[in-house]
């Protein structure tokens, strides 16, 4: 019976089509979703938070994808173009876009089971057996084959992965009440007071939105759910309320299917504010992060854009071109200039007697002479001028630009009066 797992996973997942909701623009981000949509926001040096669910499809062995765009999706549209049109449509393997066009109704997505229920007709004809939906703007690495593994041997009509979280950041997910057998007896969407694992009260074992389901039993609930005139067509408001009491809805652990180093905790990161997406950028720069980046057996894919290598110069004392505890991405060119604890994406430069501290700096970004930046958050396309100091007095930083509550400063274009965007 375990020398026939790795094959029944490998039928699963080859006859399975994953849908990326990738549509939501990510208000929480302040500015840096003005002009681009939450999932096509750069992460990682040279990364967009989309590449990490399109990533764990390609090494789950599921090579059948479609990804739903609705809000500023140009960025995003133009990046899998460039870096996920490898896949051979001979062998029916693709990573298709599906941007709301107003299939079926004159409306654009309204929900996420809506965004599904619109594109319908579309993934009729990739006649999968299974369905599974992802967010495509959250930071982790799943094995998507255990969880289906799973979700076939309890005969689920829908699976639900699960990670625990304490107690009291649980209202901000779904939160699920399970039985000895995992299968959900009782949900509650975004609860006042959460209910919490038994035995574990400090924890609650929380939806991650990511969901399988046998993809005739999709079907035929989200045409139930398009026609309640009542329904906000969301999967966590909507369908899984209605699903849990009528039909098989179990859990999975993102502990048991998680890729993480040996002995590591389960890593799973929401960025959707300011302050997250420092923090998980920065977690990059220490010896030993949670998440590694440099795994050869479960890598990150992305557009690879054709760069020199990084480059330092200048070797003076008082102008002395080096990153220390830092993260340099190719195209960068540091001269004479000092980066500490800092994160730089591609074709950053930064000129002589600067100083970059405990910041994340975007692509193609220009900073001039004697600048001192710190716990600061730098848009793509800034041009930092000679002299500028930001990080350092908040009350002057929030004259120009966004600081958060735990005191990130984060700069964009067009604080900085240079708009990118020409709309007149």
């Amino acid at each position: 019976m375990q020398k026939d797992y790795p094959r029944f996973v490998s039928l699963l997942t080859k006859n399975t089509v994953a849908l990326i909701l990738a549509g939501g623009r990510g208000s929480r981000l302040k500015q840096l979703t003005d002009w681009r949509a939450k999932p096509g926001v750069p992460f990682g040096g040279k990364f967009r938070i989309i590449d990490f669910p399109l990533s764990n499809c390609l090494n789950s062995g599921i090579r059948r994808v479609g990804v739903i765009t609705q809000y500023k999706a140009h960025s995003l549209i133009k990046h899998i173009q460039r870096g996920w049109g490898f896949l051979r449509g001979e062998f029916n393997e693709f990573v298709e876009l599906l941007p709301a066009q107003q299939r079926i109704e004159v409306d654009w997505y309204k929900g996420t089971a809506d965004a599904v229920f619109q594109n319908m007709d579309i993934i009729r004809e990739y006649g999968p057996e299974h369905i599974l939906i992802l967010a495509g703007d959250h930071i982790y690495k799943m094995d998507y084959g255990e969880m289906l593994a799973s979700h076939a041997a309890n005969a689920a009509d829908m699976t639900v992965a699960c990670l625990e979280v304490p107690l009291a950041d649980a209202t901000a997910f779904g939160v699920m009440t399970v039985d000895q057998y995992h299968r959900v007896v009782d949900f509650d969407e975004k609860p006042q007071n959460p209910t919490s694992i038994p035995g574990q009260p400090d924890k609650a074992l929380a939806s991650m939105g990511i969901y399988v389901f046998n993809a005739h039993f999709l079907y035929e609930q989200l045409i139930r759910d398009a026609d309640e005139r009542h329904s906000s067509h969301d999967f966590g408001h909507d369908i899984i309320p209605y699903l849990f009491p009528r039909y098989r809805v179990f859990t999975h652990s993102f502990a048991d299917s998680c890729v993480c180093k040996p002995g590591g905790v389960p890593y799973w990161r929401d960025v959707g504010t300011v302050d997250a997406y420092w923090e998980a950028n920065m977690e990059l720069t220490k010896v030993n992060p949670d998440l590694n980046l440099y795994d050869t057996q479960w890598p990150i894919w992305t557009y690879q854009e054709q760069l020199p290598p990084a480059k330092f110069v200048f070797d003076d004392d008082d102008r002395r071109g080096m990153a220390v505890d830092s993260m340099v991405s190719g195209g960068c060119i540091i001269s004479g200039a000092a980066i500490r604890r800092s994160l730089l994406f591609s074709n950053v430069r930064v000129n002589s007697f600067s100083e970059v501290v405990d910041s994340v700096v975007l692509p193609n970004v220009e900073i001039g002479r004697n600048v001192h930046l710190q716990r600061t958050v730098i848009d793509k396309g800034c041009r930092i001028d000679d002299g500028m100091v930001i990080g350092f007095d908040r009350a002057e930083d929030v004259k120009r630009f966004h600081v958060t509550e735990k005191g990130i400063t984060l700069v964009t274009p067009e604080m900085l009066g240079q708009p990118v965007h020409h709309i007149r």
